[in-house]
């Protein structure tokens, strides 16, 4: 693994996991609202940030990206798997700025143009061939183009390899070594349409049709097939949630709906008054 990270993790599946990858397997498009924070526009304002949700789709667990027959790309061979969820986005938009404003280091709109970030975040699904929703709460991490390469790694790029890898976990001891964050980042690329690659190399999202784009390279309805075009990977992105708490309601009962929450507690959690440990988690069955 290509990594300045520690060793990533051996620990078992999160308990919620099956259950959870077996409702998005039912839908049709597994959209879910993402609720990141946004700084206040005014410094009058009472409080430092305010939520901003959009709809996404869910590309797949970290380190185990969905089979596509189409995609092109190099990929890595299955060494790892996760617990972590994955989105692609355009750093363009606001969400990237969004996740590393909202971290713990504060990082400005400069920063956001790399790997990094650490903000909280909240993803929520609603499965209705169930009647279950699943609001996952983390923290989402940015994988962008300097995730590797020559030269010193930034403190971005080592907070994702630190944050994300001591949740990965080895399924397989051969390959580990030559596992690469860079070809998984590209994997990705490679995993959409030749129409959502070409979305990259839109005109700058939220900014006024009344002002062409300068970069004559931009436009709609592009196709993109080259899995390198500069444009497009310039302005690409992978987002990684690291859940810290994961609620399932689910309502296929109407008198006897249940709710569960699980919460990471880490390898050292130990007896908890409520609920159970199971693995790293703790699970407490809640009033609906």
């Amino acid at each position: 693994m290509s990594t300045s990270s520690k060793t990533p993790s051996s620990a078992g599946v999160a308990p919620w996991r099956p259950l959870f990858c077996s409702h998005l397997s039912k839908m049709d498009s597994p959209e879910f609202a993402f609720t990141s924070l946004h700084p206040a526009e005014s410094k009058d304002s009472p409080v430092p940030y305010v939520p901003r949700a959009r709809t996404c789709i869910y590309r797949g667990m970290w380190a185990e990206l969905p089979e596509n027959k189409h995609n092109e790309a190099p990929k890595n061979d299955r060494v790892y798997e996760s617990d972590l969820l994955t989105m692609t986005t355009d750093v363009r938009m606001a969400k990237v700025p969004e996740i590393f404003a909202s971290s713990p280091g504060h990082g400005d709109v400069s920063q956001s143009q790399g790997s990094g970030g650490g903000g909280p975040v909240e993803a929520v699904f609603w499965v209705k061939d169930v009647m279950t929703q699943w609001r996952i709460r983390g923290d989402a991490y940015i994988v962008g183009q300097d995730i590797e390469g020559s030269g010193e790694e930034s403190s971005g790029t080592r907070t994702v390899k630190t944050k994300v890898g001591e949740r990965m976990r080895v399924v397989k001891e051969e390959g580990k070594d030559s596992w690469s964050w860079g070809t998984e980042l590209t994997a990705h690329f490679g995993n959409l349409s030749p129409g959502m690659r070409g979305t990259f190399r839109n005109p700058v999202p939220g900014s006024p049709v009344s002002i062409p784009p300068s970069d004559k390279n931009l436009g709609l309805e592009q196709q993109v097939n080259d899995l390198q075009d500069e444009v497009a990977r310039r302005n690409f992105r992978v987002i990684i949630i690291k859940p810290d708490e994961v609620e399932q309601v689910d309502l296929s009962v109407p008198d006897k709906s249940r709710r569960w929450k699980y919460t990471f507690v880490g390898p050292n959690g130990g007896e908890t008054p409520r609920g159970k440990v199971v693995g790293k988690w703790k699970v407490e069955e809640l009033w609906p």
